[in-house]
């Protein structure tokens, strides 16, 4: 049964849910690869640190988030916000890239969708 208190706040934040079995093969496929390259990521950062994968699994999701993958070329951080991600840095300074992206950011804001859109048929064309 599904909570219709979650299901109302998803549907005020304009939140669209997909479901997907447990057994879809494709869907498996996309998280296996997924976690393999997050894996990976995790045994590069720790070949001098046994143990301490837990300390560094942020810094392996942050390198994943922002890298852009090759099925979308787009990052997954870009397709989830809906903007690149900033770096502590830029945040706290007005970088060129801040001061000079502001209506190209606006712009891209508003291109979202679309380039979700164009992020899903590349996946697409190359299953």
């Amino acid at each position: 049964m599904r909570d219709i208190h979650f299901w109302d706040m998803c549907q005020g934040l304009g939140v669209r849910q997909k479901f997907s079995s447990v057994k879809h093969r494709q869907t498996n496929g996309q998280v296996e690869a997924t976690n393999k390259v997050i894996f990976q990521g995790i045994r590069k950062w720790l070949d001098q640190k046994k143990g301490a994968w837990a300390d560094e699994l942020a810094s392996v999701l942050w390198s994943y988030r922002t890298t852009p993958q090759s099925s979308t070329e787009e990052t997954p951080f870009r397709l989830t916000f809906g903007v690149d991600a900033l770096i502590p840095v830029e945040v706290g300074e007005l970088s060129p890239w801040l001061l000079h992206g502001g209506v190209e950011e606006v712009v891209e804001k508003d291109l979202v969708d679309e380039t979700r859109e164009m992020s899903h048929l590349s996946e697409t064309a190359l299953k």
